[in-house]
């Protein structure tokens, strides 16, 4: 009789216990709810901003108020046509709407923070230049002064 080879029990592995599997799931979600960031506003205009010598990376973007200039999506040129349009925020303005633009972006910030406010223009490289003076005396008018291009590096 050998000692290992006489017992023909089979012994079967036991179930995996579930109940720390909650506690991972829940953790996950509370992982990526707090990491995720959302977009803030959907583009609406093809923005190919241009290139830079000199760039530089901004500091706090909480305080960045964004004017996109370019052409139209490709799913809305049927609608607004293939000119270069203004989007602010969520919906394509005029010139003339960047006042109440910039005031109720002024009044979104902190009293503190209004006079760090910048104003950042993204301009696509193949706009014409008339629209953005257009956009950059309108802001003069309302006092937002602070105003940046968005650019991309030099390859």
């Amino acid at each position: 009789m050998s000692k290992f080879g006489g017992n023909n029990n089979k012994k079967e592995v036991p179930a995996m216990s579930s109940g720390s599997l909650s506690d991972i799931v829940f953790m996950l979600l509370f992982f990526f709810m707090v990491t995720t960031q959302l977009r803030e506003t959907e583009n609406k205009v093809q923005v190919k901003v241009p290139e830079a010598s000199e760039v530089v990376k901004l500091e706090r973007k909480d305080l960045n108020s964004y004017i996109h200039i370019g052409t139209p999506i490709k799913s809305l040129q049927a609608q607004y046509g293939t000119e270069a349009r203004i989007q602010l925020n969520d919906s394509f303005k005029t010139t003339d709407d960047i006042r109440d633009f910039i005031a109720a972006e002024r009044e979104s910030k902190s009293e503190g923070d209004r006079q760090f406010m910048t104003v950042s223009i993204r301009a696509d490289q193949d706009v014409r230049m008339g629209i953005v003076t257009d956009v950059k005396q309108e802001l003069r008018r309302c006092s937002a002064l602070k105003i940046m291009y968005s650019a991309r590096k030099a390859e």
